[in-house]
């Protein structure tokens, strides 16, 4: 109902004729009731909290409290969850009904890493982890990899997420410009709103996955602003990989090893420099996934030595936990 204007000023005429001191008493706060500070902690210096991620100290304060989310403050280490592979390769082996075999996954895991659309078909919302948005999409294993595009941020802010995940393709003849663009788009867009940018080194059949390539792509990644890269573990002069990137590097399981070699592989990415793993078909092609994710767990947080932790999955798998 509209207000005439009429019956308007008979209300400010009304206000006008109340006394100024009985609105000070009645509408402002109790001056008598405030007490003036007394404890200052003078001579006490303000103390000022490091961060625990190599290479993230200048970050504001959103983007280290995502982080914290991924990686544990206590270990400084994290053991991601990936099974993004269907948005190149489809149904793979594994990922064929993500509802039976990944989700009693997620609880084991300190984060996931994952598409928007099985995170919004199969994760649980009240899963309470976070997410490593795969924010990158393109060609499919049927034709060329690594002709990809971004989304848009705002989906990023939709599903929550605490990582945007982007490969990069250095050495690509075809698509390296193009994935870098991506990336450098992606930390523009992640740092207006406090989202870290996780670079995610593609590795092609014409490339070597030795420490001299590895580092490399990782350096560019970390150079064009990402504050995490995944990559992939190599043998020989693995720490020259860690030790040439300002930021944390987790690495790639890749392809399905025996159990023990996965951990093994865990164990000594972790032992070189690395702040974590970053598994996919390793645990969910495994013959016990949860056993396996568990012992890789170990591994990472707790520093368990491979032997101890294969025997930990025998165990664990022998008592049916799988």
């Amino acid at each position: 109902m509209l207000l005439h204007t009429a019956n308007f000023s008979v209300i400010l005429d009304s206000l006008d004729s109340i006394h100024p001191i009985f609105i000070h008493e009645t509408y402002m706060a109790d001056n008598d009731s405030v007490q003036g500070g007394k404890n200052f902690g003078i001579g006490i210096p303000q103390a000022s909290e490091g961060f625990f991620l190599k290479g993230c100290g200048h970050l504001d304060w959103g983007m280290k409290s995502r982080l914290a989310q991924v990686f544990s403050p206590k270990s400084g280490c994290t053991v991601m969850l990936a099974f993004d592979h269907g948005y190149i390769m489809g149904p793979t082996s594994g990922l064929e009904r993500m509802d039976l075999s990944i989700v009693p996954l997620i609880e084991y895991s300190d984060c996931i890493m994952c598409t928007r659309g099985a995170l919004r078909s199969i994760v649980p919302p009240t899963c309470g982890k976070p997410l490593s948005l795969r924010y990158s999409a393109g060609s499919s294993i049927l034709t060329y990899l690594n002709d990809e595009c971004i989304m848009d941020i705002e989906e990023a802010l939709r599903v929550n997420a605490a990582l945007l995940a982007i490969m990069v393709a250095v050495g690509d003849q075809k698509h390296e410009g193009l994935t870098i663009r991506n990336l450098t788009k992606t930390v523009d867009l992640g740092t207006k709103y406090s989202i870290p940018t996780m670079g995610v080194t593609a590795v092609g059949k014409e490339l070597v996955r030795d420490a001299r390539y590895l580092s490399m792509a990782s350096r560019v990644c970390a150079e064009n602003g990402a504050h995490i890269i995944k990559t992939y573990y190599c043998e020989k002069d693995f720490e020259q990989v860690t030790n040439s990137v300002p930021v944390p590097i987790v690495i790639a399981g890749g392809k399905k090893l025996p159990e023990r070699e996965a951990l093994e592989m865990a164990y000594a990415a972790i032992n070189d420099g690395a702040a974590g793993v970053d598994m996919g078909r390793n645990i969910f092609q495994s013959d016990a996934p949860t056993a396996m994710i568990q012992s890789v767990r170990e591994i990472v947080h707790n520093g368990m030595k491979p032997d101890q932790a294969y025997k930990m999955y025998q165990d664990l798998k022998a008592s049916g936990g799988n």
